[in-house]
């Protein structure tokens, strides 16, 4: 395995690779889409492959636009003041924001093991690292993990709107965690498990894109752009002189 800490930055996505907050997100999505679809009358179900195949690592309303499109439905954006109770894009999307934020606060959220691990290493080599996530919920999440003081840079869904950076699958948020880093994208490396993420590193010609498989699958991550594709981030850990003399 490729040893990370040779990059001079590692720019990690949160939600499903840093934290399992992925599978928080997918239980808000199905809990906002099979009750609105009941609602609706849509006669197909919501289905955990949607969250993969239209939402997974988007902005959250272009998310919502794009699962709508799936099943042929148009709805006026709104803006993102409307109440979650509005039959718009941003109202959906933030309808399902009250549902991720319920979840989280109710069920909390641990770091995977082999990430820490990961983690662990690159600080003892004195590595940068950043997260950029397309969700406006990052920093509560690196809050409640207890990561936040590990990473110099956030570049999350509200640092884009606020600069008007366009989200994943454009490289743009990675290239501006980059620049806050002071680093080249060629010698930085992209940490994803979303197909838009991984394209969006494939587009910014990071150095190196590590797909992180949690359930999309290894050929579709490669396919997207990934260089490498593990199933743990522990994998991507090394042992020292003294521990392998013990291996």
């Amino acid at each position: 395995m490729t040893d990370l800490s040779e990059y001079d930055a590692i720019l990690f996505d949160l939600d499903g690779v840093l934290t399992p907050t992925a599978d928080v997100h997918m239980r808000a999505w199905d809990a906002l889409f099979t009750h609105y679809f009941a609602e609706q009358n849509v006669a197909s179900t919501y289905t955990e492959n949607d969250y993969f195949v239209y939402v997974d690592g988007k902005p959250r309303y272009e998310g919502v636009a794009s699962l709508l499109a799936s099943r042929g439905i148009q709805l006026p954006w709104g803006t993102p003041n409307d109440a979650p109770t509005a039959n718009t894009v941003c109202g959906l999307g933030n309808r399902k924001n009250v549902e991720f934020t319920s979840i989280l606060t109710r069920d909390g959220v641990t770091p995977y093991p082999g990430s820490l691990a990961l983690l662990d290493q690159l600080a003892a080599a004195g590595t940068p690292l950043a997260v950029v996530s397309s969700s406006q919920n990052a920093e509560s999440v690196l809050a409640a993990a207890g990561l936040r003081d590990r990473f110099r840079a956030v570049v999350d869904g509200a640092v884009a709107a606020h600069e008007g950076i366009q989200g994943k699958p454009a490289p743009d948020t990675f290239l501006r965690a980059a620049v806050l880093l002071g680093v080249a994208p060629a010698r930085a490396v992209v940490v994803e498990d979303a197909l838009s993420g991984v394209a969006a590193g494939a587009a910014g010609h990071f150095g190196l894109v590590v797909g992180v498989d949690r359930g999309v699958g290894h050929d579709a991550l490669v396919a997207a752009g990934a260089n490498v594709v593990v199933s743990d981030l522990a994998e991507c850990t090394y042992a020292s002189p003294s521990e392998s003399e013990t291996l």
